[in-house]
């Protein structure tokens, strides 16, 4: 039977309008975004069968490729865009609410603000966060991006987008795709080499933020700037 053929308080569309967004699984929200099925499946059915394949994880299907999303039949280059889309415009909308609010006081609010970024990637990036004498994010920036397990920096470029933004502070950020928060030796190098820097300028380096897809590790909560 297709969709079609369902009452209209089965459709994943129809019951969207009639009943609003709250009233919908994820399995069917994401068949919308399908769209259509194939000659043996309805878009309900390969939806289950892709979130079904990430343990019905949102964080894990927003990692799938547009070329992993098109082994699935029935997904093509065009509806694989799309998912990928609308995972992203999920993940801007959250990012926004957190900058609206972004007095960054603590260790927990650097990671509210940089999980949705970092959280899931599967390489390293290297970020900095620009902040005013209230603690307030003036920019954030990413200054680079690495392999699996590391990432080079530029130290110089620090204190030049520090010095043109005109930052009194700054917060370093850097994920960890293994999961493993425990800062590298290479890391606990260069933070101490940045903060040296920074003080020539009379720039405060307030923390440096490991983070992964559900925890984080701050330098100035352990002690170690």
């Amino acid at each position: 039977m297709i969709i079609k053929d369902w009452s209209e308080q089965e459709r994943p569309r129809e019951k969207l309008f009639l009943n609003g967004r709250l009233a919908l699984s994820d399995t069917e929200l994401l068949a919308i975004l399908i769209g259509s099925g194939n000659q043996k499946e309805t878009a309900l059915c390969i939806s289950r069968k892709i979130l079904s394949n990430t343990d019905y994880s949102l964080s894990d299907l927003s990692r799938l490729s547009v070329h992993k999303l098109m082994k699935f039949r029935g997904i093509g280059k065009v509806k694989a865009l799309t998912i990928i889309a609308a995972l992203e415009l999920g993940r801007r909308q959250r990012n926004q609410n957190v900058i609206k609010a972004s007095k960054l006081s603590s260790s927990q609010s650097v990671f509210d603000l940089m999980q949705p970024i970092l959280g899931d990637l599967d390489h390293e990036e290297f970020w900095i966060l620009l902040l005013n004498n209230a603690n307030k994010l003036k920019y954030k920036w990413q200054l680079s991006i690495g392999g699996i397990t590391a990432t080079l920096v530029d130290v110089r470029l620090i204190y030049k987008k520090a010095l043109e933004i005109g930052a009194t502070s700054i917060i370093l950020c850097h994920n960890h795709p293994s999961g493993n928060l425990k800062p590298s030796q290479s890391d606990m190098m260069l933070t101490k080499k940045i903060i040296k820097g920074a003080n020539l300028l009379d720039v405060k380096i307030l923390d440096h933020v490991i983070i992964t897809e559900k925890s984080f590790f701050s330098f100035a909560d352990e002690g170690r700037l």
